[in-house]
């Protein structure tokens, strides 16, 4: 039995697993499978920037890659982006569903823990699943099973744990702000029952996600030696380096003496000083090379393969030019289908099955947020939709924050306009239809199919000016009652 979140928690001798025994990096034994080291599979996933850089000690520690201005930028705009998209909970309506309210899922959903905002919750979540490839949640509960809170676990204190019957279990490292205190074992495992655990691009376990930072590793490597670089030539000044050259030979001994003493002399702040030489010495600088010329077509390859890698448009965090065409709905949309969109549809997801909300219940981020027209083009496409009868006209004035007017909740269409439903039983009596020849007169001696003014026409007897007259008779006749002047 263990305490977690003020409740105690009790596993079966025969269904809790055992802790995981790390194995030469594999972390196999005991018949539970866990991850590389007390750091999960970070270790093996993202310092291992190159094959065989392991082997050479060469990695590129995380704090490193996410202070490559690329990388930076791409996890914080997607992060805030999704972040500042309200989560809306959402109810079965036939067969659309709408917004609305419930007091046992809807507190959570505003307010996910004691010290974060949704918006900071959610922003935490899409970090963590950006620079780790995984986002632990561990659930609070109430006394009636219901989740009131949800804490963002630090991934690197989080071991994924498989038993031999296949049950999943998590072993978590002490987490003062999620209440988890380790039990007298020293550590603390849950269900899998209590964990939402969103993972992305599982290539080498189900388990285990994969950091896009796996793919874009090397680049931030040449990246930051570019910079770093940049930086020491112009601390020297913006200055090449340049040669000694002496008349004739000199020992190593000599030539040693005159490197230290030029550049203690006249290298980085000392630069400009005036330098007196002997011996016939000469000082020949060297010139840029054209490789170094392109460091910064070098540099701008490198973010845009961490933004390629992110499915982030370049344009949107300052690398290369943005389109030339001015359509922010295109725009957003192209951002929001190829690099958003699987992200929120995985949040929303996880936090169906995470809040066990029933089938007619769903949670929902926010669109609106970010999928935004400007104003002219927003205008325009409401008075299209309310002249087509798809919306009401209250419900466009919602979307431009009006309030609703009297008589604005029903969608509209002109007069004139039919349903098919209508033309077709119209067009089954074949109103068209020529009269067959020999068919008898009706009443009034006219031939079956024609009316007075097409008898009047075929005789020529009548003119435009007559039908017209007679039409205005029918006309004030219907308006006065006077039956006889009809």
């Amino acid at each position: 039995m263990m305490r977690l979140l003020g409740f105690d928690i009790t596993f079966s001798r025969a269904s809790r697993p055992k802790a995981p025994a790390p194995m030469d990096g594999h972390a196999v034994g005991s018949g539970v499978l866990g991850p590389f080291g007390s750091g999960g599979w970070w270790p093996l996933i993202v310092r291992e920037s190159f094959s065989g850089a392991w082997q050479r000690n060469i990695e590129v520690r995380p704090e490193t890659i996410l202070a490559y201005h690329a990388v930076y930028a791409c996890i914080t705009l997607i992060s805030a982006d999704v972040g500042k998209l309200a989560v809306r909970l959402m109810k079965e309506d036939g067969e659309i569903w709408l917004p609305t309210q419930s007091p046992a899922f809807s507190p959570v959903l505003r307010k996910p823990n004691r010290y974060q905002n949704h918006i900071q919750f959610i922003e935490n979540w899409i970090m963590s699943k950006l620079t780790r490839g995984n986002t632990y949640v561990l659930k609070e509960r109430d006394q009636r099973g219901i989740v009131v809170a949800l804490y963002v676990l630090d991934p690197s204190r989080v071991r994924p744990l498989v038993t031999e019957d296949g049950g999943v279990y998590y072993q978590l490292d002490i987490d003062q702000l999620a209440g988890v205190v380790p039990d007298r074992d020293g550590q603390t495992i849950v269900p899998a029952s209590e964990i939402i655990h969103d993972r992305m691009n599982c290539l080498f376990h189900p388990l285990v996600g994969t950091s896009p930072l796996f793919a874009c590793a090397l680049a931030v490597r040449q990246g930051l030696a570019i910079l770093n670089d940049s930086a020491a030539f112009f601390e020297n000044g913006a200055e090449p380096g340049g040669i000694l050259v002496a008349p004739g030979a000199i020992s190593d001994e000599t030539a040693k003496r005159l490197k230290d003493r030029w550049e203690e002399n006249y290298g980085g702040s000392n630069r400009g000083r005036i330098a007196v030489l002997g011996d016939n010495l000469k000082y020949e600088p060297l010139t840029m090379t054209a490789v170094d010329a392109q460091l910064i077509e070098q540099l701008r390859m490198t973010s845009e393969i961490v933004c390629s890698v992110f499915h982030v448009p370049g344009y949107m965090i300052g690398v290369g030019t943005a389109p030339t065409y001015n359509n922010i709905e295109s725009l957003s949309q192209n951002y929001y289908s190829q690099c958003l969109q699987s992200l929120i549809e995985s949040f929303e997801l996880c936090m169906d099955e995470g809040l066990s909300l029933p089938d007619n219940y769903r949670t929902e981020l926010d669109l609106d947020g970010l999928l935004r027209m400007d104003t002219a083009t927003m205008v325009k496409t409401l008075t299209e939709a309310v002249g087509g009868g798809i919306v009401a006209p209250n419900e466009a004035r919602k979307k431009l924050n009006l309030r609703p007017m009297k008589g604005g909740d029903t969608p509209y269409m002109q007069q004139q306009n039919y349903s098919l439903a209508a033309l077709d039983e119209r067009d089954r009596d074949k109103p068209f239809a020529k009269p067959k020849p020999g068919a008898g007169a009706p009443a009034g001696g006219q031939p079956a199919g024609t009316t007075e003014s097409t008898a009047d026409d075929e005789d020529g007897r009548d003119t435009n000016q007559e039908r017209a007259a007679r039409w205005l008779d029918k006309l004030l006749a219907g308006l006065t009652g006077d039956n006889d002047h009809a």
